[in-house]
């Protein structure tokens, strides 16, 4: 019973390790590969009435690049970057920035000999245009003179973490490698997020333990997460606007938050996670969860508030897990290493994307993207962390059955001679199938047994009367203690044995003190099907029992005719 637990055990580690170890060797090339963009550093201007491109690309002293971007509010602006000197001679050009919440933007590009190129999107062509990594990328048109700056021009903003957040330009072909990389890492976690999924799945149909379907409702909505977030979401409905991806980024992350929670409250054992810990868990998965739906449904309406309740609420979930950790440490819990050992990666990740959206760290693309690396690692370590858990309730599990087959032995054993007690028999004898043959066996004089040698030799004396009879039954015989010194053995016709047989053994067995032991035995046949039937047969070996006791003791009476 453990060793299956124990092998789907050691199965998950090199599983998941293997996969570490591929979401590694894709992570790294995968963070190199923007490392070779330029990244640029954008002055805001708020727009108003008459600010054309030209007059704003010519003045860049107006821009104001000290305020930081959030503390401009919602609305529409213009931004400018530094001077740029890329050669787009030799290939062609990618300027990208992260996809954000705004309504539309365009993108002035001045080319070195004075030309300017607009690139215009608004939501439903950013959706389109969304790339591996939530990025809206624009190819530039080539050209011999390079790329001097990049004028933006931003329209309904909502300003949530930056008006314009990661914009760089490279070049196309390393971007693309940047692509591969990034769809090798987001297919990866896929794959390994939906086959634990359907493992999972399995485990809670079978297994029924409490902490699974959160798990697996976590792993969807990751599952989903992936799908959003990755920027796939606009090449399969192309139709749909970019604000509607991030409206599924919202519910989908907030959905696996609130699931990973309930996932730690159930891995715990309850004293663990009671009480006003319990209470604050529950407020703090309402409030992400109804920001969510806030954002799904009225956004961008109210849209700075839900997003504020939602990060704090997020913020919440991650900090509960403070009072967790000291709560499993005082109450001595089972699993606390284990839960370290599977979720302080993900919980350092998801303290990181907290302070991020509180605006208390600036912008990194793995930060951006942390809730992903922190989602694959917790999923390849909590799928470490219940398949030992799933061992040691296993065990548990296996030891409580162990005990509850022990207890009901005791239930059904006589304790001084091993055999079946009487309530014991009666079960087992009764409904036996075909014809059956019952031996009724009594101790001779067996009063005068325990007033010779004593009562402790008396109950010596049973135990081994009880050894012999069980040594002379076959192996499937019911053999009992029927109450004082009678003995029964039930088997069925065909293994019937002899009951002068079963005497002399009994003569020969080695008594205590060498004493001379006898007993008389009284045979009937008959079926046992129903409990009046065994009434008969009883009635029927007693009375033979009797007629061996009036013919001297020491004999068998009865026969194996059946009785009606």
């Amino acid at each position: 019973m453990v060793s299956r637990p124990f092998s789907v055990f050691r199965a998950r580690i090199w599983f998941c390790l293997a996969l570490l170890l591929v979401l590694g060797g894709i992570a790294v090339p995968a963070a190199a590969a923007p490392a070779d963009a330029i990244p640029m550093r954008l002055c805001v201007l708020r727009a108003a009435p008459g600010m054309t491109p030209k007059a704003l690309l010519a003045t860049p002293g107006r821009f104001d690049c000290a305020t930081p971007q959030q503390q401009f509010g919602p609305g529409d602006f213009w931004l400018i970057s530094q001077k740029l000197s890329v050669d787009g001679s030799d290939s062609r050009y990618v300027v990208r920035t992260l996809s954000v919440w705004q309504e539309a933007m365009t993108a002035y590009v001045l080319y070195g000999d004075g030309t300017i190129f607009p690139i215009h999107t608004d939501a439903y062509q950013a959706s389109r245009n969304v790339r591996l990594g939530g990025f809206v990328e624009h190819w530039l048109p080539h050209r011999a003179a390079p790329v001097v700056r990049v004028l933006w021009h931003v329209e309904g903003a909502q300003n949530l973490r930056g008006i314009m957040i990661g914009p760089s330009i490279a070049g196309a072909a390393r971007m693309a490698h940047h692509q591969v990389y990034m769809g090798a890492l987001y297919a990866a976690f896929a794959a390994f997020a939906f086959a634990l999924l359907l493992y999972n799945l399995a485990l809670w149909r079978a297994l029924k333990y409490d902490f699974l379907p959160y798990f697996c409702v976590m792993l969807a909505a990751l599952i989903a997460y992936d799908f959003s977030s990755s920027g796939a979401f606009g090449w399969f409905f192309p139709g749909l606007a970019n604000t509607t991806r991030l409206r599924c980024n919202y519910l989908c992350l907030g959905l696996a938050g609130v699931s990973a929670l309930n996932f730690v409250r159930f891995f715990f054992e309850p004293r663990v996670f009671g009480g006003r810990l319990r209470l604050a868990s529950h407020v703090a998965s309402a409030a992400v969860l109804a920001a969510a739906a806030g954002i799904v449904l009225f956004g961008p309406w109210q849209i700075k508030l839900f997003d504020t309740v939602y990060t704090v609420g997020f913020t919440v979930l991650v900090a509960l897990i403070v009072p967790v950790l000291y709560n499993a440490w005082a109450q001595r819990s089972d699993y606390l290493g284990l839960f370290a050992f599977a979720w302080g990666v993900p919980i350092a990740f998801g303290a990181v994307r907290c302070l991020y959206s509180l605006g208390l760290v600036p912008y990194s693309f793995w930060i951006d993207n942390s809730t992903l690396l922190a989602m694959a690692v917790e999923a390849m370590l909590s799928s470490i962390a219940i398949a030992w858990r799933i061992q040691q309730l296993s065990r548990d599990r296996d030891l409580a059955r162990e005990q509850e087959l022990a207890a009901r032995m005791l239930d059904d054993i006589d304790p001084l001679t091993g055999l079946l007690n009487r309530r014991a028999f009666m079960t087992r004898a009764i409904g036996r199938e075909g014809e059956q043959v019952l031996l009724l066996a009594d101790i001779d004089h067996f009063k005068r047994v325990n007033d010779t040698i004593g009562h402790d030799g008396g109950d010596e004396v049973l135990r081994v009367v009880a050894r012999t009879l069980r040594q002379a039954a076959p192996a499937d015989a019911l053999v009992a203690r029927f109450g004082g010194e009678e003995f029964v053995i039930v088997l069925a016709a065909g293994r019937a044995i002899e009951a002068d047989m079963v005497l002399a053994r009994l003569r020969a067995a080695r008594m205590p003190f060498d004493l001379t032991v006898t007993a008389s035995i009284g045979v009937a046949r008959g079926p046992l099907t129903r409990e009046a039937e065994w009434k008969t047969l009883y009635r029927a070996a007693d009375g033979a029992l009797f007629d061996a006791k009036e013919a001297g003791r020491d004999r068998a009476r009865g026969q194996l005719r059946r009785v009606a």
